[in-house]
C-alpha cells in the first residue's frame, strides 16, 4: 500500500491506536467512523492507495460546507488531542483480494507507529442464533488471549463472539491464508459445506483481525448485529462502544448533535433529497 501525505502533515506518534471499519451489511463500520472522524476534530494526514480498493470520488465528506474538497476510497485521518487515528474506506475490495488487502492494511499500520487496531464491523441479524433480550448487545473479538477473549471488554457488558473458534476450518484456512499457506481443496469454500459459524470467518472483519494479529498488533472487533435500512442507530451505538473501550468521553467532542457528536456533511444525503411537494 502506498500513500500520499497532504501538504504539511505526518503521522502523529501520539496517535498510537487507529479506528477503521471492515465492510458488512448496512455500512455501519464506515458510518460510526464517519461520526467519529469530525466528532473527534480529526485533520486528513493521507491519502491511501491500495490496488485491492475500488476507486471512488465524492464531495467532503465532514463538512461543515461542500467546498469542493475530494474524499477517496481509503484516507487515514489523525486527532492528537484524543490520542487517535482512523481509516476510512468507501468502496468495496475487489472480489477475490480480500486477504491481500488485509495483509497490506496490517503492514501500512505497524510501519506508521500504530500498536492498537480497533476493528468495527457490522454482522447479519438474520444469522443469529439466539435473539438477546437486549437487541443492542455489543459483541466482541481480541487479539489479548488465544480464545478472542478480552477482560476489559467483559467488563463493559460486551459478550465474545461464541462462533470464533480458531481450532474450526475455516477459522485456521483464514489463519494458515494470512501467514502466506495455499487454499487447499479441503478448505475450499463449498456453500453447500458451509455451516453456520463458517459465515463469521469469512466476513472482512475476520481477515483484517488475523493479518493486523500476526503483525503483532493488539487487535480489538467491535460488532453489532443488524438488518439492511437505516442503520444511523447502529452507527451512533458503535462510535460510544469505541469511546468506552477507549476512555473517551463523547461529552467532550463539544459537536452540532447530541451529547457531543459531529453529524458528518454526508449524512444530509443519504437518501437524498426530500421529495418535491408539488406532486401531490
Amino acid at each position: 500500500m502506498e500513500f500520499a501525505l497532504v501538504d504539511g502533515e505526518n503521522f502523529s506518534p501520539s496517535c498510537a491506536t487507529l479506528v477503521m471499519p471492515a465492510l458488512s451489511i448496512g455500512n455501519v463500520g464506515q458510518l460510526a467512523v464517519d461520526l467519529l472522524i469530525p466528532s473527534a476534530k480529526a485533520r486528513r494526514v493521507a491519502y491511501l492507495d491500495e490496488p485491492s480498493v475500488l476507486p471512488c470520488a465524492g464531495n467532503d465528506a465532514f463538512g461543515p460546507d461542500a467546498v469542493g474538497d475530494l474524499a477517496l476510497a481509503l484516507e487515514e485521518y489523525e486527532s492528537p488531542s484524543h490520542g487517535l487515528a482512523f481509516i476510512q474506506q468507501r468502496s468495496p475490495v475487489i472480489t477475490g483480494m480480500m486477504i491481500s488487502f488485509a495483509k497490506n492494511v496490517a503492514n501500512f499500520v505497524s510501519s506508521i507507529g500504530k500498536d492498537h487496531v480497533v476493528i468495527l464491523s457490522s454482522l447479519d441479524s438474520g444469522k443469529r442464533r439466539v435473539i438477546d433480550a437486549s437487541s443492542d448487545m455489543l459483541y466482541y473479538l481480541s487479539s489479548c488471549n488465544d480464545d478472542g477473549s478480552d477482560p476489559e471488554c467483559e467488563k463493559l457488558g460486551w459478550k465474545k463472539l461464541e462462533e470464533y473458534d480458531p481450532s474450526q476450518r475455516l477459522w485456521k484456512c483464514l489463519a494458515n491464508l494470512i501467514d502466506g499457506g495455499v487454499l487447499s481443496e479441503d478448505m475450499s469454500d463449498d456453500p453447500e459445506e458451509m455451516t453456520a459459524s463458517d459465515y463469521y470467518a469469512t466476513l472482512p472483519f475476520s481477515a483484517l483481525f488475523f493479518a493486523c494479529k500476526a503483525k503483532g498488533l493488539r487487535v480489538s472487533c467491535v460488532l453489532c448485529y443488524c438488518s439492511e435500512g437505516d442503520n444511523m442507530p447502529e452507527s451512533f451505538h458503535l462510535a460510544e462502544a469505541v469511546c468506552k473501550l477507549l476512555g473517551q468521553d463523547p461529552e467532550q467532542f463539544h459537536g452540532n448533535g447530541s451529547n457531543g457528536w459531529t453529524i458528518p456533511l454526508s449524512w444530509k444525503s443519504v437518501y437524498g433529497p426530500p421529495p418535491d411537494m408539488s406532486i401531490f
